[in-house]
């Protein structure tokens, strides 16, 4: 089993008497029947739709203290916590930027032998593991606790390439992509079932209108990496962009529609790619070449 301290994530803690209706009410995924020791993927979008961030959301038991936690990007951790507060009005919440004090710990390639800190397992994909919040100078002690051999971020990197699930920020840009586009609606990060959230009604219209060109697809090829925004191209037609790579697997943003009309190779940069569809994407790709 493995751990990995991830430097790129952060902690906002929402909590008070309002604080799971009023997470409810912003978000993509359900806060009504969210749990302690369960976590929820999901999203806050400027109203035409589009990622302000991704994040989790945990609740801690009572006997804790109770509150949500939300595993944000680091980057956007303050952007987060001004768009909550924004929206709290006279909701009676407590919104807090624990950035400074708690980090996130990526456990994978095993069950963790004890409990250590908040944790919870990854909602997006079982292979992905589980995820502890705990103070960043803890990791290695967490580690050990829950047997698990402390490594770099790099390593939890090339294995979320290697399953192809997109991290905004290098494989979509925030503001600029629809859930869709970042495959939120296949890992678990929309309920199309919930009421009313920001952003709700062009999500639905996209899914109920199956209109969602973009997507953020897993790729492989062979030899050196492609550099991370290359163009993609089929000849001398841009098809997409290029995201995350490592040890031979990557992911990019392609307008499916242009590589289905596409008649050459798609390269990134002059590096040949080949698309890669996992198994938990219920999406079709054009002239899939599978993973050898």
């Amino acid at each position: 089993m493995k751990a990995a301290l991830l430097p790129d994530r952060g902690v906002v803690k929402v909590s008070g008497d309002d604080a799971r209706k009023f997470l409810h009410g912003l978000v993509t995924a359900d806060m009504l029947s969210l749990t302690p020791g369960t976590a929820r993927f999901c999203a806050l979008l400027t109203p035409q739709g589009k990622i302000i961030a991704d994040f989790f959301v945990a609740e801690a038991p009572s006997a804790d203290g109770g509150g949500f936690f939300l595993d944000v990007p680091r980057a956007l951790d303050t952007t987060l916590f001004d768009k909550l507060n924004l929206y709290k009005l006279r909701a009676k919440v407590l919104i807090e930027d624990l950035s400074e004090i708690l980090g996130v710990l990526a456990v994978w390639d095993g069950t963790p032998a004890a409990k250590y800190g908040l944790s919870y397992a990854d909602p997006r994909l079982p292979a992905l593991g589980a995820r502890l919040m705990i103070p960043p100078h803890r990791a290695a002690d967490a580690a050990r606790e829950i047997g698990a051999s402390l490594v770099a971020a790099e390593d939890y990197e090339a294995h979320r390439i290697g399953l192809g699930v997109p991290r905004g920020g290098i494989d979509f840009a925030y503001g600029d992509a629809f859930p869709h586009e970042a495959d939120m609606d296949q890992l678990g990060g929309v309920d199309f079932a919930k009421g009313c959230y920001v952003g709700q009604e062009v999500v639905s219209r996209i899914e109920h209108r199956g209109i969602a060109r973009t997507r953020a697809v897993p790729i492989r090829y062979d030899g050196g990496a492609p550099e991370n925004g290359v163009a993609i191209t089929a000849g001398e037609r841009q098809v997409g962009t290029m995201g995350s790579a490592a040890r031979g697997r990557g992911i990019a943003l392609l307008r499916l529609d242009r590589v289905a009309e596409a008649t050459e190779p798609l390269t990134a940069g002059g590096v040949p790619i080949h698309l890669v569809k996992p198994d938990w994407a219920r999406f079709s790709l054009p002239d899939i070449k599978a993973a050898e």
